[in-house]
Parts: C-alpha cells; structure tokens; sequence
C-alpha cells in the first residue's frame, strides 16, 4: 500500500516510513520536480500510482470519495471524534 501525504501533513510520510509504510510526500514531490500544485493534480497522481491520499482538504476527500478513490480525510469532524473520545477516556 503507497500512501500519500498532502502538503499540509509533510513529515508524516518520514513517520510513516519509520513504521514500515510506503509513503510520500506531496511537498517532497514538488521539490523532485512533480508538477502537482493543484487538488486535481495531488488526486490524479494518487490515482495514477494506486496511492491512498491522506489529507486535510474536504474538497479532495469529496473528489476522492465521488470517484471511488481511497482517501484518508482528516477533516474537523474526524478531529474532533479523536479529541471527544480522549476527553472520554481520561
């Protein structure tokens, strides 16, 4: 499974590696000379290198979701289930 991370989350793809993911970053990406400035671009090159994006922008969690594409969606609502349940358990 190759993952993903959008530009917002950069760094979490070296975490990830660390615990055996194969994982990229959007950021990194861009620097190697990938032309992927835009949403369409970011989706496309997850779709076109069977990647699942992780990412914090409802608009390509809802482009991933409407074209069947895995997507990890960390949104304010996903973030706020995490800080409910946390509040829950201490």
């Amino acid at each position: 499974m190759k993952i993903l991370i959008d530009e917002m989350d950069d760094g979490w793809d070296e975490k990830l590696k660390e615990l055996g993911f194969d994982a990229y970053s959007v950021k990194k990406l861009r620097v190697d000379g990938h032309k992927l400035r835009t949403d369409y671009s970011v989706i496309n090159y997850a779709k076109e290198n069977d990647m699942i994006l992780v990412t914090r922008d409802t608009e390509s969690g809802q482009a991933c979701e409407e074209n069947d594409l895995p997507y990890v969606l960390l949104d304010n609502n996903s973030i706020f289930k995490i800080v409910l349940e946390k509040l829950k358990n201490s």
